[in-house]
């Protein structure tokens, strides 16, 4: 039924935000019709004249990233159907109950640090943070851990939220750790007070020597009135790396992280959102138990590198006697031959090894994005590895699996040769043959391509003829080879029956075509040495392949998808002067 408060185009807008959610962030025409025509047919004698109303919406929708389309549904419709469906599949995801969950109250966070693009590692985290808050109809918040300002990158606050919205994540908070600095503060001085921290001037080799030893330092013993006065000093007088504000633990614990960790420094670096009003900055040590506790999140997750740092978190938020989340670890996503440390990251772009995070051999989320994979394959790939502890190993093929399983039916095929030979052909006339788009999904329709008297065919295929080899065309007809030369190969016309065990091979028309360059990621990147352990750039991390693509392609636009037949799946990347880069998505 309509609901008496929408009006016709808000009507369609919600049936195409559905259909595009539902179909990876693209609606298609035909099918939003279908749907409109069919669930309100009282509109049907209106349908020619909406037709561009119909064809607008779907173009402004398509151009949103699927985050945004879920937000504008939920101010649209909360009850849609899409929501629905998508509880009912999250029965089938296996995340184990979470200790003292309580419906409606459970608030989970996703902490990034805004310098650089999100990759396949932050997604895991951030799809557990967003499930479990969906799961018990609670929230997540998004805060950026931003306290570093050397570490700090402005333009990452929205780069990353929109890392976010393509996976279909969202949020009911925002805001930024910097933001919350003075409540620090308070914090610090009442952990001085009470004799719970002390400002050390120690060098950082003293410290370190200090940890290694359990050897308390000097400092430590002056009186909570003298840490005062030295913590005033931090804003004003200290120099970067003459004083840190550091916790009284335990410099006996077999616990490395409480031998006395630092907890506030000194960084004299331009912040993006508070300029040089600050100074005086908290570690993340400090910051994320005091966050965590103060924004009321019930369920904090961090990967298991942090489970050292478990006691500490717990220890800093008695001594100020706040509120204790429940701490939760997970393993981090290790991906064989891939590369997930930010560090690394940097220093391939900075060597000029890789072109930027989008670069196709990384696994960024807008790396992954350009290659042609979607949040749905990523969001069950990662979902997939559990919460566990256990350390692990997972290959990038499970993600293609996933992948390709979801692309595959509403995919258009195409043919595409690469490095392509001329093969003449005689005794046949011109011939327009309709080819289906996909061999199993009609709604994809056909389309036409026309041959005279000669296609390009693939090298690689070529090498496997000799004359009298007898082979289909696919879609087409089957040819005898006759003769074979470096320039060319002649064959003529068999016949059109299909025969059994005969060799069916893409082509392109000769007269008619598009060229087209393919980028192919080959891990891995780096290269270790076995007995060193030292590692390289791997020079052939990169594969460019050249090769023609048949005439409907000349239709394409940047982002579409297709599955390049005998090939491999690929993703527009971009069209210039005619001439098509596609990237390689996996076979």
């Amino acid at each position: 039924m309509v609901k008496k408060s929408m009006n016709v185009e808000e009507i369609l807008l919600k049936i195409v935000l559905e259909n595009a959610i539902t179909h990876n962030g693209k609606a298609a025409f035909n099918s939003v019709m279908k749907t409109f025509a069919g669930t309100y047919p009282e509109y049907r004698p209106q349908i020619k004249q909406l037709i561009p109303t119909i064809q607008k919406l779907i173009a402004d929708v398509n151009a949103m990233e699927i985050g945004s389309q879920i937000e504008k549904l939920k101010q649209l419709d909360p009850t849609s159907k899409v929501f629905q469906e998508a509880k009912r599949e999250k029965k089938e995801i296996s995340l184990p109950p979470l200790e003292g969950a309580i419906e409606g109250k459970v608030v989970t966070r996703m902490p990034p640090a805004p310098n650089g693009y999100l990759h396949l590692g932050h997604a895991k985290a951030a799809f557990i943070d967003w499930e479990y808050a969906q799961m018990y109809k609670g929230r997540m918040i998004l805060r950026f851990d931003d306290t570093n300002p050397k570490d700090v990158i402005e333009k990452f606050y929205d780069e990353q939220k929109k890392d976010l919205k393509w996976l279909g994540i969202t949020w009911e908070q925002e805001y930024c750790t910097s933001d919350n600095i003075e409540t620090h503060y308070k914090l610090a001085k009442k952990l001085i007070e009470q004799g719970d921290a002390y400002v050390c001037t120690c060098s950082n080799e003293t410290i370190r020597d200090n940890r290694q030893k359990q050897i308390e330092c000097a400092c430590r013993s002056l009186t909570s009135e003298e840490h005062l006065k030295r913590w005033e000093r931090m804003f004003s007088e200290f120099q970067e790396g003459e004083a840190i504000l550091r916790f009284k633990g335990d410099m006996k614990s077999k616990n490395t992280a409480m031998r006395d960790p630092t907890l506030f420094r000194i960084i004299d670096h331009t912040h993006p959102r508070h300029g040089n009003k600050y100074r005086v900055w908290p570690t993340y040590d400090f910051a994320g138990p005091i966050e965590d506790s103060l924004s009321g999140v019930t369920h904090a997750f961090r990967t298991k590198e942090y489970e050292l740092r478990d006691e500490l978190y717990f220890a800093l938020l008695e001594r100020l006697n706040l509120r204790k989340p429940k701490l939760l670890e997970f393993a981090r996503l290790n991906v064989r031959d891939m590369i997930t440390s930010k560090r690394k990251i940097k220093k391939l772009i900075q060597e000029g090894y890789v072109s930027g995070f989008d670069d196709i051999r990384l696994i960024t989320l807008r790396a992954l994005k350009r290659r042609g994979f979607i949040p749905a394959a990523i969001k069950q790939f990662v979902l997939s590895q559990g919460i566990s502890k256990a350390e692990g190993e997972v290959t990038f093929e499970q993600l293609e699996v996933i992948n390709r399983k979801l692309i595959d039916e509403s995919t258009p095929r195409r043919f595409f040769v690469s490095n392509p030979i001329l093969l003449k052909i005689e005794n046949s006339d011109p011939i327009t043959a309709t080819i289906p788009n996909h061999p199993d999904n009609q709604a994809l329709g056909k389309r036409t391509v026309t041959v005279q008297d000669a296609v390009y065919i693939s090298q690689e295929d070529a090498q496997r003829f000799q004359v009298d080899t007898v082979f289909r065309l696919k879609d087409l007809f089957n040819v005898k080879v006759t003769e074979i030369s470096k320039e060319h190969i002649t064959a003529e016309f068999h016949s059109k029956k299909v025969l059994q065990n005969t060799l069916k091979i893409q082509w392109v028309p000769s007269h008619e075509n598009v060229d087209v360059t393919v980028l192919k990621a080959n891990p891995p990147i780096l290269l270790k040495d076995p007995e060193t352990g030292n590692e390289t750039f791997n020079k052939n991390s990169l594969i460019t392949i050249h090769g023609l693509g048949e005439p409907n392609l000349t239709q394409a636009n940047v982002d579409d998808r297709f599955q390049f037949e005998r090939f491999g799946f690929v993703r527009i990347d971009s069209i210039q002067n005619g001439k098509i880069t596609a990237v390689y998505t996996h076979k």
